[in-house]
């Protein structure tokens, strides 16, 4: 087994990581805080916009079942990395599109992923996630991790969550775990 980690914001961690975390090979999906200046961040400090952090996702993952690519296909299907500092109603610099990189490598694939989609004009717009390198990761409070499984019918889960993971299952259907 070949485990690898994947930090990446695209907007509210609780979409995210409700689709990472259904994935076959992926070991867990946990949300955090990366990218800021203040060490052990709270969900009001960074909604507060004054830590530098954002939203994101430690997904870990074994490499032999799914790629750090295919992991970074499914990334920007699921939100809209177009939009500099929101996604949806959700508003803030806590909320952008990031790929926070571990190793050269995903630094180039990350790069690369995005010139591909622009060059391919997936979107109308360019990409606007940003291509960091990781730095320290502070695990998100408790209530926040499985968010969506443990409050499904929460209006925000019900409205915009829901909808989001049944597009991904839908187009990622084969890739599910059973």
């Amino acid at each position: 087994m070949s485990k690898e980690v994947a930090t990446l914001g695209g907007g509210c961690f609780w979409c995210v990581e409700a689709v990472y975390n259904q994935l076959t090979g992926v070991e867990s999906a946990i949300s955090g805080y990366m990218g800021g200046h203040v060490d052990h961040p709270t969900y009001e400090q960074v909604c507060a916009k004054t830590t530098g952090h954002a939203e994101v996702v430690n997904v870990a993952f074994d490499n032999d079942v799914i790629s750090f690519q295919d992991v970074l296909d499914i990334f920007f299907t699921i939100h809209d990395p177009t939009t500099l500092n929101r996604q949806g109603n959700d508003v803030g610099p806590q909320y952008r599109s990031g790929i926070w990189y571990h190793g050269e490598e995903q630094k180039r694939i990350a790069e690369d992923t995005i010139e591909r989609i622009d060059n391919d004009g997936l979107y109308r717009n360019k990409i606007v996630t940003e291509v960091t390198p990781a730095s320290a990761f502070w695990v998100a409070e408790d209530y926040h991790q499985d968010y969506f499984v443990n409050n499904p019918r929460t209006g925000y889960c019900a409205y915009i969550i829901a909808p989001k993971v049944a597009k991904f299952r839908k187009q990622y259907f084969e890739r599910l775990k059973q």
